[in-house]
């Protein structure tokens, strides 16, 4: 049974440099309004790798759809793009400053991977695991039990 229906969030862009902070943006909005506000940073780095990727290196165009769902508990964030050729993650240097986009994916991310679409290009992805809602109990009234003081002895003289 699910609990809470599918959240969905699709846009489509041209992966330039302007766009890429527009989309981050996007997702960041989407997340606040799902109260999925822990998720923002990881959410926007990793989107943000990706359409990076996609700017450098896709052909033959830089078209692509950014996707974000959340469902039971795991928000699915993917870009697809028209390039059939399959990113991989560069060992390289630490202090690169480029060429490590895929690996910071990875240490943010639950999980990523690709999935070919033939000619229709790829689909590169990552989760992250959305915090469980919080659930607000009603406030009680708290009683307090006196304690029971010695009686006084009456003295009798």
């Amino acid at each position: 049974m699910i609990s809470q229906p599918s959240r969905h969030c699709t846009v489509e862009l041209q992966a330039l440099p302007s766009r890429i902070g527009q989309v981050r943006r996007i997702v960041s909005a989407q997340l606040r309004y799902w109260h999925l506000d822990p998720l923002i940073d990881q959410a926007a780095l990793g989107v943000t790798e990706l359409l990076t990727n996609v700017h450098r290196h896709a052909e033959p165009d830089k078209m692509c759809t950014v996707e974000i769902e959340l469902l039971l508990e795991r928000l699915t964030v993917s870009v697809h793009d028209h390039d059939p050729r399959l990113p991989q993650i560069n060992a390289g240097d630490s202090l690169a400053t480029c060429g490590r986009g895929l690996a910071m994916v990875a240490a943010v991310s639950e999980s990523w991977g690709v999935r070919p679409q033939g000619d229709a290009g790829k689909i590169v992805w990552f989760t992250l695991p959305a915090p469980s809602p919080v659930v607000t109990v009603s406030s009680y009234p708290v009683y307090r039990v006196a304690e029971k003081t010695p009686a006084r002895s009456a003295v009798v003289g």
